[in-house]
């Protein structure tokens, strides 16, 4: 008997993988050329490879490799960004307002061991090593569209396992609404944390993030501990991360050391900062402008080709019955 699978719309063919060799930071750039993110919506990307580029490709060369079967439920319609510029092309608010410099700022960053701390209402709260974890869980290799905020995008194969299950493994209480992440607090390796906002005045650190648990426990949503075949470079969160593919990469948390679960809606970093500009929902929306740019279009750093935003990032198949 042969089975025939249909393509759902928001997968990618194979050949059409964004190279290992693509993904690289936020404002840095377009702060020095004194656009701002503005610049990243109209479109502006630095020159690739980056500065300096020949050091980072000597890092992720020397990372573990973090051996898991790619899953082909979940793929996407084009190559995946080279590894080297999602290594020096990339977001960490924790170290740097831009994107280029981030590999080097993080580099004094240390991400082993690692615990991650489960609190909140659940019947059975936890402390994880991280290692111990990656070896407890179902990981795997997924391949994910990747959208910021500021109108760039990127697909990069993600390996983690699904946030499922580790929210079955603590027993989440019925009061339990919401699931608040909270990243590190090391201003002597961090050098931003402390130091005067992007907007101005202090800015509320450690670093959160929030999802309903329909969200949380969605299929899509992965905690990630990989990328590339490795572990994930400090640069682009290691060594646990969220990846929630169909919302803005901001809602992406980094470095995650505590997650609680609540019955109220938790206060998020940007949220926290602008909420006209960044909503705790922030699904990723082409009819919805950002205040200050349209969100209709992106530019793929991989490609460097502008192209139309898909609704909810192209899973509105998986996710859009979470919002109707």
């Amino acid at each position: 008997m042969i089975t025939i699978r249909s393509r759902k719309r928001w997968e990618l063919l194979e050949r059409d993988v964004t190279p290992e060799s693509t993904y690289v930071n936020r404002r840095e750039v377009l702060a020095a050329l004194g656009l701002g993110a503005a610049g990243a919506a109209l479109g502006i990307l630095p020159p690739s490879p980056a500065l300096g580029a020949e050091n980072v490709a000597d890092y992720l060369k020397q990372l573990p490799p973090l051996n898991a079967k790619r899953n082909p439920k979940y793929t996407v319609d084009q190559p995946p960004t080279p590894e080297l510029l999602s290594g020096t092309y990339n977001n960490f608010y924790e170290f740097t307002t831009g994107k280029d410099g981030v590999w080097e700022l993080a580099d004094k960053f240390e991400t082993r061991p690692w615990t991650l701390e489960v609190s909140g209402l659940v019947d059975k709260p936890q402390s994880f090593d991280v290692e111990q974890l990656i070896a407890k869980m179902p990981i795997e290799e997924r391949l994910y569209r990747l959208r910021c905020v500021e109108a760039w995008s990127a697909v990069v194969p993600w390996i983690g396992f699904p946030m499922s299950e580790l929210i079955k493994a603590v027993s989440p209480q019925s009061g339990a609404k919401y699931v608040k992440m909270t990243t590190f607090m090391r201003p002597e390796q961090s050098v931003r944390q402390g130091q005067k906002g992007f907007f101005g005045g202090s800015e509320p650190w450690p670093y959160t993030e929030g999802l309903t648990m329909a969200e949380a426990m969605n299929e899509l949503t992965l905690l990630t501990v990989g990328s590339y075949g490795k572990i994930l470079p400090k640069q682009n969160g290691a060594p646990i991360r969220l990846v929630v593919p169909w919302k803005y990469g901001y809602k992406s948390i980094k470095s995650i050391d505590k997650i609680e679960f609540t019955a109220e809606q938790p206060a998020t970093f940007w949220n926290s900062i602008a909420a006209n500009e960044y909503g705790f929902t922030s699904n990723v929306n082409p009819n919805v402008p950002h205040p200050r740019w349209s969100q209709a279009n992106e530019r793929d750093i991989g490609t460097r080709q502008r192209k139309p935003t898909l609704m909810y990032n192209g899973y509105e198949a998986e996710v859009g019955s979470l919002y109707s």
